[in-house]
């Protein structure tokens, strides 16, 4: 397998990476990404000097460009994590390069598939693409649920997975979707809640809290998520939507809690502030569809203690990486703290 990994340098990408070129010794990788404020070479240091990984800069809304690489390194596979992942930023910074990247730039890698004659290409999406389910609702969210997102960021995603089962009926693209619920684990860029936690608590700030934060996420391990989307590579069906999740629901107050109470702090380091417009209640995943292809994730419901600790083990050990990031990123996301800031000035004064 000679497989092109779109936006390789992110948090899942990257993990995804690792995971890969562990299990499976006759597998070659080449990373294809921009390099966006998100993207952090740094977090493949451990493997670049590996024959069977190399690093290509570029855009996936580059079509001749994906052809070339497709082409040139001779891609049997091709899986994309490239996207704009950050709702806030969807929000309140404008959703216009939500929309280049996750609908236009899905819809460049299917032609560059389609063309390329790729034997499977992986098109990464997200549980938000649903819509919201009710916190007393007896209810999950299967492969069968219709799309109805609420927000920028998840709308853009959706526009890219209607795109994968328009190629897939109308030109036979082999192309898996998959939605998969939210990732915790090493190598996440700081704008994402538990990393965000953890670094405001290093610095001995306060966490900022939605709302009432009773909204519920299902949580997964970057592994387990890079686990069940290398067994799709090989067992995936085209045309197929897998949704993947640990069936470990969380308010977001709980996950602030645990991880006040693993780093040593108490419950007045928390800030609570005003809830973000279009906040979606509650996300719950089905996954039986991909638990049936033999996929169980390591760290389970029962086991996501260990794996949080785990996680902010990590961020305190691997300093370097941390501090590199801060120099190279603090100006993007100070500037972006500060434009999120004002919006929740101006929507506090507002109500």
């Amino acid at each position: 397998m000679r497989l092109l990994v779109c936006g390789g340098a992110g948090f899942i990408g990257s993990n995804f990476i690792h995971y890969v070129l562990e299990k499976y010794s006759d597998c070659r990788i080449v990373n294809y990404d921009k390099l966006t404020y998100a993207g952090n070479l740094d977090n493949h240091t451990a493997i670049a000097s590996d024959p069977r990984y190399s690093f290509v800069l570029g855009d996936i809304t580059d079509l001749d460009h994906l052809r070339e690489v497709i082409n040139r390194e001779g891609i049997t596979h091709v899986i994309n994590f490239a996207a704009e992942t950050h709702v806030d930023r969807s929000i309140h910074g404008g959703a216009r390069e939500f929309v280049l990247t996750n609908t236009l730039g899905v819809q460049m890698i299917l032609d560059a598939v389609r063309s390329c004659a790729i034997e499977k290409f992986i098109n990464v999406s997200t549980d938000e693409v649903y819509g919201s389910l009710q916190l007393d609702e007896d209810r999950l969210f299967t492969e069968s649920t219709p799309i109805w997102p609420n927000m920028p960021y998840a709308a853009a995603k959706a526009g890219g997975d209607l795109m994968c089962n328009a190629y897939f009926v109308t030109h036979k693209v082999p192309v898996v979707v998959t939605h998969c619920s939210n990732n915790y684990g090493p190598y996440q860029f700081p704008e994402k809640v538990i990393p965000f936690f953890i670094f405001k608590l290093l610095r001995g700030e306060r966490v900022p809290v939605y709302g009432d934060g009773l909204n519920v996420r299902d949580w997964i391990h970057v592994r387990d998520h890079a686990a069940a989307l290398a067994l799709l590579l090989f067992e995936g069906v085209p045309g197929e939507v897998y949704n993947i999740g640990a069936d470990n629901e969380r308010s977001n107050l709980e996950i602030t809690k645990m991880i006040l109470e693993t780093m040593g702090y108490g419950e007045d380091r928390i800030e609570y502030v005003t809830d973000r417009p279009g906040h979606d209640r509650r996300y719950g995943i089905d996954a039986t569809k991909i638990r049936s292809l033999g996929w169980q994730p390591e760290y389970t419901r029962e086991e996501f203690k260990r794996g949080l600790t785990e996680t902010i083990a990590w961020y305190k050990h691997n300093t370097d990486w941390v501090e590199n990031l801060w120099a190279k990123k603090q100006s993007e996301m100070n500037s972006f703290q500060k434009t999120l800031e004002k919006s929740q000035v101006q929507m506090k004064s507002a109500t």
